[in-house]
């Protein structure tokens, strides 16, 4: 079936603050979705139904069983495939008119700037800090839009950032909300997080993307949105605009945009995963995951999650040493602290980077 752009729009074309305009004006929008997973997905299906002409999908991982209660677009047939394009596969089936492109890796310093060519709105669908912000410092210094959404449990946030004014300014940005790169914010997967809250943020951002585009309605200038699905309270916290695209210049030229917990982490208690997959075969060697269903390339020896890690009870070998794991070497470097506590000679070290490193 080929169906016209007035069949497959109609409704919303019908909207008499859309009109064929404002649906000409998303066909010949270009955005930029980092992340998809819990946000990005939905995010970018959304706004391919709306017809949005171009869609740049962005993510370096692979489907997890774990994903599907809230990530609705992958399928079970769908585990260990990449993301970026099972996601592209699905939205081809049901948008004709937009063209979506894929980026199999990781955003970083290095790439940050070529994916945010010919772009006119960047959509934040991620659940790494570091990332968040080398989001909002690059659109600052390109003076790209980013959409933001980020969750903690029963909260979601919401804001449409770095946003053009009337008088040639630019509107507050994430260092605005928060100056700080926090060290100790769970993501979903260490936190936990209920599937509808992550739909609904998704939403809001899609809906800040088409007001965007469309300058139709009031974005979130300005503003943090903050919602909570337990109690269905909202609030909007006023911003204002400090970090100048001066101060964030600077920022950029020194930031190296990874954990900053990482960077405090001790290097003798390290082990870089060149280094693990050449003492696999170590007998020598124990393996302890501190989260449950991590996706493992290697077996542990065993799983101790890091909210029932305590080292007062773990029997230990010291003619052993004790390697640590978790998704990103986070929690795993807090086990590493705990059992270096309890046993100061014993030999523990944590995977430098976690799993999406190895």
């Amino acid at each position: 079936m080929k169906p016209t752009k007035n069949q497959l729009f109609k409704r919303q074309i019908t909207l008499s603050e859309i009109g064929e305009a404002g649906q000409e004006k998303l066909q010949n929008a270009s955005v930029l979705v980092v992340g998809c997973g819990g946000l990005g997905s939905p995010i970018a299906v959304y706004l391919a139904s709306s017809g949005i002409g171009r869609i740049h999908l962005v993510d370096f991982d692979t489907v997890d069983i774990s994903n599907l209660h809230r990530q609705v677009f992958y399928a079970l047939d769908d585990v260990g495939k990449p993301k970026a394009e099972v996601l592209r596969k699905f939205i081809q089936q049901r948008a004709p008119f937009t063209k979506i492109e894929v980026t199999n890796k990781a955003v970083s310093k290095d790439n940050i700037f070529e994916l945010l060519e010919n772009i006119d709105v960047v959509v934040d669908g991620t659940d790494s800090l570091p990332t968040k912000y080398l989001l909002n410092d690059a659109c600052v210094l390109k003076q790209k839009p980013l959409v933001y959404g980020s969750l903690y449990k029963f909260d979601g946030y919401v804001a449409s950032f770095n946003m053009l004014q009337q008088d040639g300014s630019y509107s507050a940005n994430l260092r605005d909300a928060f100056p700080e790169m926090a060290t100790d914010v769970p993501n979903c997967e260490e936190a936990g997080t209920l599937n509808a809250i992550v739909g609904f943020i998704a939403t809001a951002q899609v809906n800040e993307v088409l007001k965007i585009i469309t300058g139709v309605g009031k974005p979130l200038n300005n503003e943090l949105l903050i919602y909570n699905s337990l109690q269905n309270t909202q609030l909007k916290m006023k911003l204002k605009s400090i970090f100048t695209k001066d101060k964030i210049s600077k920022i950029f030229k020194v930031q190296t945009y990874v954990d900053a917990a990482c960077a405090n982490q001790n290097p003798d208690w390290q082990i870089t995963p060149e280094e693990l997959k050449e003492k696999l075969t170590d007998d020598n060697i124990e393996i302890i995951a501190v989260l449950n269903n991590l996706k493992l390339p290697f077996k542990v020896h065993q799983t101790i999650h890091i909210n029932q890690f305590d080292a007062e009870k773990i029997e230990v070998d010291h003619n052993k040493t004790y390697v640590m794991v978790c998704q990103r070497g986070l929690n795993s470097y807090r086990a590493t602290e705990r059992l270096k506590k309890k046993h100061p000679n014993l030999k523990v070290l944590n995977l430098t980077g976690g799993i999406s490193s190895y």
